[in-house]
């Protein structure tokens, strides 16, 4: 039996560590994997009939599936700004309407002035990879490694660019010509092949994730940037995957980008870091239309990649962390916008003062099952505001097709169309008479935005001068 002295050093201790402040708790890891060009409806868990995703479905299973979830661009580079910085790319110059991407002869790039996601975790401590397309700036300067990244493996634009072959895009991949395409593949600042064979690129990828991944040390948190290159077209697939999908040579592309999906959560999962690590998946924009059965589907939604209709803005937004994201199927806005504010915040940062963005913390959402804290998305296209989002509707200020013939013709409306997406998600039926209030707020809401934006020097349309 306890001596009084005993049971009073028991009872006092006791006492002390219910009030002792709380261990500090191991921040969180967090990967990022970003398809380029693939299209709302290209997944399984996201309705299609053919293409096989497992791994996707089961990520959307254990995580959450949001469903109207915007890319903040409807083209490569601005809205591969956008989810790295969690600002528009009307405030950082990386939008343009004569450039609407960066090309292999651009002298631009993203400004080091902005702060990068993997640069604002490396100074909590994080280590840092980006692997895959970057489409920010192929020069030394705006590479990866200069904006916060401690390594980069990958293709530093489109796939389709540096093109030395002769014949259309769809013709030389179902030819499998790669070597058409003379795009390097670059380790760090170095590149290590040219052309980068792209039939063997989307697992190469993967093994490197895997390598990163592997490599890892227990307490010491990592952002891994997965950036695939497709199926942005033209399309290459590896071998065990040529010809097994339902969904043809597109299906191909979608099905091993998502077995590459498999590797990295099984890689966590071997790891024991499955718990500690926060998984995103999205595109960058929608579908590429334009190439029928080389291009993705926007499932329901109007149009496609390089248009503000919302099949070239919605994408799919899948978070899994098991353990602390409650599974469901979530029906409130979200954007790649968001995923800056919110992954720092996780982090224990705080967006620096003074400094405007466009993104929300959707801790609440992710975490409590509360609603987002995102009620408004722009519809940018390059450097003009076409439409708007606010709650389930959605004004339109401006109609322009995407690509070819169709893109010349451009349709000004006064007063703006408005279409409620809650019940015509196609964007069909013009609400405005019905609605005159709504459309008042968010054209009050769309100048008060107008209004924040500050002229910076455009990075898209320095280029190299063409010798005569």
């Amino acid at each position: 039996m306890k001596s009084p002295t005993a049971r009073f050093l028991t009872s006092l201790l006791a006492l002390l560590a219910s009030h002792a402040l709380p261990a500090a708790t191991q921040k969180p890891n967090f990967v990022i994997i970003f398809c380029d060009d693939m299209g709302y409806g290209d997944a399984a868990c996201y309705g299609h009939e053919k293409i096989k995703t497992p791994h996707l479905d089961r990520m959307a299973a254990e995580g959450q599936r949001w469903t109207d979830f915007y890319a903040a661009a409807p083209v490569c580079t601005p809205s591969r700004t956008a989810i790295l910085t969690g600002r528009l790319p009307i405030r950082s110059g990386m939008c343009s309407a004569r450039n609407r991407v960066l090309f292999p002869d651009s002298l631009g790039g993203l400004p080091a002035s902005e702060i990068t996601l993997a640069r604002a975790l490396k100074e909590r401590g994080y280590d840092t990879m980006a692997i895959g397309k970057w489409h920010l700036g192929h020069l030394p300067q705006y590479l990866p490694t200069a904006h916060g990244f401690d390594h980069y493996f990958g293709i530093p634009y489109s796939n389709d660019m540096d093109k030395v072959g002769k014949g259309d895009n769809i013709e030389l991949a179902e030819a499998g010509d790669y070597e058409a395409y003379n795009v390097p593949l670059m380790r760090d600042t170095e590149i290590v092949a040219r052309p980068a064979n792209q039939h063997t690129i989307t697992r190469r990828y993967a093994e490197e994730a895997v390598t990163f991944l592997r490599a890892r040390q227990p307490g010491k948190p990592f952002f891994l940037y997965l950036a695939h290159n497709m199926p942005h077209v033209p399309l290459f697939r590896d071998k065990p995957f040529a010809g097994k999908s339902a969904g043809g040579f597109y299906g191909d592309v979608i099905e091993e980008i998502d077995w590459s999906v498999g590797q990295v959560l099984g890689a966590l999962k071997d790891k024991g870091m499955d718990e500690d690590t926060l998984v995103f998946f999205s595109s960058d924009n929608g579908p590429w239309l334009i190439f029928k059965h080389h291009g993705g589907s926007a499932g329901p939604l109007r149009d496609g990649k390089g248009c503000t209709y919302d099949g070239g803005m919605r994408v799919p937004g899948i978070f899994r962390w098991p353990g602390k994201i409650q599974p469901a199927v979530v029906h409130h806005i979200g954007s790649t916008l968001d995923i800056f504010p919110t992954f720092f915040a996780l982090a224990g940062g705080s967006l620096p003062a003074g400094r405007p963005y466009d993104g929300f913390d959707l801790r609440p959402a992710l975490i409590e099952g509360k609603p987002s804290p995102r009620q408004d998305m722009p519809f940018y296209r390059d450097d003009t505001l076409y439409a708007w989002r606010h709650g389930d509707f959605k004004a339109r200020f401006t109609t322009q097709g995407a690509y070819g013939a169709d893109a010349r013709n451009r349709t000004d409306h006064d007063p703006p169309l408005l279409h409620n997406l809650r019940d015509d998600v196609a964007e069909q039926t013009d609400l405005s008479a019905k609605y005159p209030d709504i459309l008042a707020k968010i054209r009050a809401l769309a100048d008060a935005h107008r209004a924040s934006v500050t002229p910076v020097e455009n990075q898209l349309d320095k280029r190299q001068k063409k010798s005569k």
